[in-house]
C-alpha cells in the first residue's frame, strides 16, 4: 500500500541490495473469514479475524513490514490522509518467489491447522468439562484454513490451479461451517447487551429548561413503552437465535466426522510436507515473482474503496452493505499477500479491518432484529422494541463506516472515481 502521492504498484529497483526480514508472523486482527471474491463460497458471518500463534517457520524474506520507500512511519495513527500510508510492497527489496516465501507460509499455515485440529480433538473429548478451549481451537482452525484459502486465490498462478482451486473451495466450505455457531452466540450477545442499554432508566434533564423537560418526558414515555417490550424481545430473539446456534452447532460436528472433512485434512497434512508447484514453462515464469499477484490484490483493495457509496448516505441504505462487505474481504486478501511477500502485518490496516468486522456484524445484527419482528402473531410492544432495536443497529453500522473513513491511511482512494 502507498501514500497517496505514490504509485500503486512499485517493483523493487535492480541495483537495490537483499535485506533480512521477519520470518513470517501472523496478521494482526482485523478482519472474519472470508473466502476469495472469485469462485469460492462465502466462509459465512461472524469469524473473527485476530491471528493464530505463529506457526510454521516461512524463510527470511527481504524487506522489512512497516517501512516504506518514504521513510519509516505506522499508518492509521490520525486523519485519514496524514501520516505514513504503510509499507505495502513499496519497502521491499528482492524478488519474492513460491519456492522462497509462498512455500514456507503455507507450509507454517498448514501446521497451524493440523495442530488446531489435535487441540479440538483433544478439548472436545468428554473428559473435557468446558467447551472453552474447544472454541479457540476452532478459532485457531478457521484462521489458518482462512490464511492458507486467501492465499490460494492471490497466488494461484504459482501453484498448481487446480489443486489450488480445489483446496480453496473446500476450504471455503468448512470455515462456512465452522463460523456459524460462533456469529450466532455473538450476535445474541451483542442483541440482548443492546436492548438492555436502550431500555435502561433515561438520563436526567438539564435544570430551567422546559423544552428539555418536555423531551426528557417523551423520552421516559418511550423508554416506558420500550421496557415493555425489551423482555419479550430478547426471549424471542434468544429463541430464535440459541436454535440457529444449536443446529450450527450439530451441523459442524457433522462436518468434522464426514469423509469430506478428512479428505481436506489428509490435503493440508500434504500441503505441511510439499507444495504442489505449476507444470509448463508458463507456470514456472509465474512462480518466480510473487509481486504482480501481490499488487493486483492491492490494486482491487484500491479500487473496491474508492468505489463505496460516499458518507452523506442514510444508514438504512441496506442495498450499499454488500459493497462494504466485498471491502472487508478484499482487505482480508491483501492482509494475507502482505504476510507471504513481506513477511509480517501491514500494521497500517489493522484499525480499519476491525472497523469492517465491527460494520459486519453490526448489519447481521440489523438483520436479525428485522427477521424476528417479522415474526407471526408477536405483541406490538414486541415489534415495537424490535424497531428500535434494528434502528440502533443500523446507526452501529454508520458509525463504523465512520470509524473506517477515519482510520484507512489513504485518503486519495474514498474519492469515488
Amino acid at each position: 500500500m502507498r501514500r497517496p502521492d505514490q504509485q500503486t504498484t512499485t517493483r523493487p529497483a535492480p541495483e537495490a541490495t537483499l535485506g533480512t526480514g521477519p520470518a513470517g508472523p501472523d496478521a494482526a486482527p482485523g478482519a472474519g473469514p472470508d473466502t476469495p471474491p472469485a469462485g469460492a463460497r462465502s466462509a459465512g458471518p461472524g469469524e473473527p479475524s485476530g491471528p493464530p500463534a505463529a506457526t510454521g517457520t516461512p524463510a527470511a524474506l527481504p524487506g522489512t513490514a512497516g517501512t516504506g520507500s518514504a521513510g519509516t512511519g505506522t499508518a492509521g495513527t490520525g486523519p485519514a490522509g496524514t501520516g505514513s500510508a504503510g509499507a505495502g510492497f513499496t519497502g521491499f527489496t528482492g524478488e519474492p518467489t513460491a519456492e522462497g516465501a509462498l512455500a514456507p507460509y503455507l507450509r507454517g499455515q498448514a501446521a497451524e491447522f493440523l495442530r488446531s485440529l489435535r487441540l479440538h480433538h483433544e478439548y472436545s473429548a468428554p473428559a473435557d468439562a468446558g467447551g472453552h478451549g474447544a472454541a479457540e481451537a476452532a478459532r485457531a482452525l478457521r484462521r489458518a484454513a482462512r490464511r492458507i484459502g486467501g492465499s490460494l486465490h492471490t497466488f494461484r498462478t504459482a501453484l498448481d490451479p487446480h489443486w489450488a482451486d480445489q483446496l480453496r473451495g473446500e476450504l471455503a466450505w468448512l470455515t462456512g461451517i465452522l463460523a456459524r455457531e460462533h456469529a450466532y452466540a455473538n450476535r445474541l450477545a451483542r442483541l440482548v447487551d443492546a436492548l438492555h442499554l436502550l431500555s435502561g432508566p433515561t438520563l436526567p434533564a438539564a435544570r430551567g429548561a422546559r423544552a428539555a423537560g418536555e423531551a426528557a418526558g417523551a423520552d421516559a414515555q418511550g423508554r416506558a413503552a420500550l421496557g415493555v417490550g425489551a423482555a419479550r424481545a430478547a426471549a424471542l430473539l434468544e429463541r430464535r437465535l440459541t436454535l440457529a446456534r444449536t443446529r450450527s452447532h450439530s451441523a459442524a460436528l457433522q462436518a468434522l466426522g464426514s469423509s469430506r472433512f478428512h479428505a481436506i485434512a489428509d490435503a493440508v497434512a500434504l500441503l505441511a510436507s510439499e507444495v504442489p508447484a505449476p507444470s509448463g514453462h508458463a507456470g514456472r515464469a509465474a512462480a518466480a515473482s510473487l509481486l504482480e499477484p501481490a499488487e493486483l490484490a492491492e490494486q482491487r483493495l484500491l479500487t473496491a474503496v474508492a468505489a463505496l457509496p460516499p458518507d452523506d448516505t442514510g444508514p438504512y441504505n441496506e442495498a450499499q452493505d454488500a459493497a462494504w462487505h466485498q471491502a472487508r474481504l478484499l482487505l482480508r486478501l491483501h492482509r494475507y499477500a502482505h504476510e507471504v511477500v513481506l513477511g509480517g502485518a501491514d500494521p497500517g490496516l489493522t484499525a480499519p479491518g476491525h472497523a469492517l468486522d465491527l460494520h459486519r456484524d453490526a448489519v447481521e445484527a440489523a438483520g436479525a432484529a428485522a427477521a424476528a419482528a417479522r415474526t407471526p402473531r408477536i405483541a406490538p410492544a414486541t415489534a415495537y422494541a424490535l424497531g428500535v432495536l434494528h434502528a440502533d443497529q443500523r446507526h452501529g453500522v454508520e458509525s463504523a463506516r465512520a470509524a473506517f473513513r477515519e482510520t484507512w491511511p489513504y485518503a486519495a482512494a474514498l474519492a469515488a472515481p
